[in-house]
């Protein structure tokens, strides 16, 4: 079993298969050393695992359970351009929190992806990033995730 696959067990998690597009966009794009994931939604065999807006429609603690699922998304798009096990650092995690009005709780949220790497990685799993919320994400998703990763050649 691969490294990551063995930390992701660790927490009874698996690595999905990527997600096929939801329009004109690839999932993950390599250009040298660096990885870039596309936003990855809390999508669960083909749908969203929760829709709604968090602070309303949906829990914080929700939320960062549907934003670790962003997460292993994030990595099964890694996983279409390199081998997960050849991440040797997280760069930038982006997250996207659709939040009711007056929801300012957004880091809770995003830490359900940033201690996912942190759990896989340790300290390479520390990144730069950014907890943003916005008015509205597709199909109603609560949490978006984007990646960015180093690989090693």
């Amino acid at each position: 079993m691969s490294t990551v696959r063995t930390k992701l067990a660790e927490k009874d998690l698996t690595l999905p298969v990527a997600s096929k597009p939801l329009a004109a966009y690839v999932p993950a794009v390599r250009t040298g050393n660096l990885v870039f994931t596309a936003g990855q939604l809390p999508m669960v065999d083909g749908a969203i695992k929760k829709a709604g807006k968090v602070g309303a429609d949906v829990s914080v603690e929700e939320a960062y359970e549907l934003a670790r699922i962003c997460a292993l998304n994030a990595l099964a798009a890694v996983q279409l351009v390199a081998e997960v096990d050849s991440i040797v650092k997280v760069v930038r995690v982006v997250c996207y929190v659709n939040g009711a009005p007056g929801f300012v709780n957004h880091p809770a949220v995003a830490n359900g992806a940033s201690e996912l790497f942190m759990h896989i990685w340790g300290d390479s799993g520390v990144a730069a990033r950014s907890a943003i919320g916005v008015a509205e994400l597709p199909l109603n998703s609560p949490v978006e995730v984007e990646l960015t990763v180093e690989i090693k050649d």
